[in-house]
């Protein structure tokens, strides 16, 4: 019975294999016609009242099957995957002459998938990107074809200046605490974790308004590496975006300080010891606080906290209040108050930078 068994297996493999192979199983994707990508062409147009950059990529044919995604977290790029196309003779790696893209890239990932990456110089952000096909434009001699249009971020921060001196410069910018982890909390319930992104959001904003490139470790209300994670690896992911960042070259963390006693107040900042651009950076950022903050100094102080220790560019930790003092809680919780922050700290990057 056991050769029987063996011998019946073996002929429905062998049927399974036959089947296969037959015409009919690979007709279809034999059949499905393919895009050959044959014209690329960039231009600067207004979109809705904004700048923007178009890009188009024609092919031979109508009726492009398409998907979109993007990368954010130590690139930015906004992802296009094509099927059923081949790149044709485009070239592979186009350098762009845009202060929003800095190259377009063709890969072909498998056999008919084409996938264009954009690498973007701002966030990738839906509000900041349009993609869809267009149809033949015989009068322009443009084919059939892909667009994907990278507008002009809108101002963030209004009502702020430009600093000179950043443009080109990339600066990690890392909002403390965040997700499960709160941080500290003030005698009303201001939470540090809401203070810090807050501050940090108007600081890149800024930074970006000024032609700087910002990397922050986080842009919402979120856990790093995952939630409820231990402390070292949240604080490790936080490294991680300075020490993988294409070009970084500045890790600032942004945190409030707390205290059993409410009477404690002040700012101060913090380097690793052997740093001596760590050290130059924290000074810069302390006088740059106590001039806009006004805030009691507590100086300029060396520690081993872990994001300033791990990261492989120069760092500084700036703790820019007591969220357990009544009156500080009240000042970092100010709209006002971190839009002086913010500046102040910006300054302090643009002075390292000179």
């Amino acid at each position: 019975m056991k050769h029987i068994f063996h011998w019946a297996g073996l002929a429905s493999i062998v049927l399974a294999c036959l089947l296969l192979v037959l015409p009919g199983a690979t007709e279809a994707a034999r059949h499905t016609p393919v895009h050959e990508l044959n014209y690329f062409q960039t231009s600067k147009v207004k979109v809705d009242g904004r700048d923007a950059l178009r890009i188009e990529i024609g092919m031979d044919r109508r009726n492009l099957e398409y998907s979109v995604s993007s990368r954010t977290y130590l690139n930015r790029q906004l992802i296009v995957d094509m099927d059923n196309t081949t790149p044709g003779e485009l070239r592979k790696d186009i350098s762009l002459d845009s202060k929003l893209a800095r190259s377009v890239k063709l890969s072909e990932m498998e056999n008919r998938h084409t996938q264009v990456r954009v690498d973007l110089l701002s966030d990738v952000d839906t509000a900041n990107y349009k993609v869809y096909t267009a149809e033949v434009d015989r009068q322009a001699r443009k084919p059939y074809r892909l667009v994907i249009e990278i507008l002009e971020p809108q101002t963030a921060a209004k009502g702020f200046e430009t600093v000179s001196g950043l443009a080109g410069h990339v600066i990690v910018i890392d909002p403390g605490h965040g997700g499960s982890d709160s941080g500290a909390v003030g005698p009303t319930g201001v939470m540090e974790k809401n203070v810090t992104l807050s501050v940090a959001k108007k600081v890149s904003s800024i930074l970006e308004q000024s032609g700087a490139r910002t990397i922050m470790t986080r842009k919402t209300d979120i856990d790093v590496y995952a939630p409820n994670d231990t402390a070292t690896e949240e604080l490790q992911a936080r490294c991680n975006m300075a020490n993988y960042a294409p070009g970084a070259q500045l890790f600032v963390s942004i945190h409030c300080n707390a205290f059993s006693n409410p009477a404690a107040s002040g700012m101060e900042s913090y380097y690793y010891e052997p740093s001596a651009n760590g050290a130059r950076l924290a000074q810069l950022l302390n006088e740059e606080l106590e001039k806009a903050g006004g805030l009691l100094n507590r100086g300029v102080k060396t520690a081993n906290f872990y994001v300033i220790k791990h990261t492989n560019v120069p760092a500084s930790l700036v703790e820019l209040g007591f969220i357990t003092n009544d009156r500080e809680e009240q000042l970092l919780n100010s709209e006002d108050y971190q839009n002086k922050l913010a500046a102040a700290i910006v300054r302090a990057i643009a002075r390292y930078f000179q």
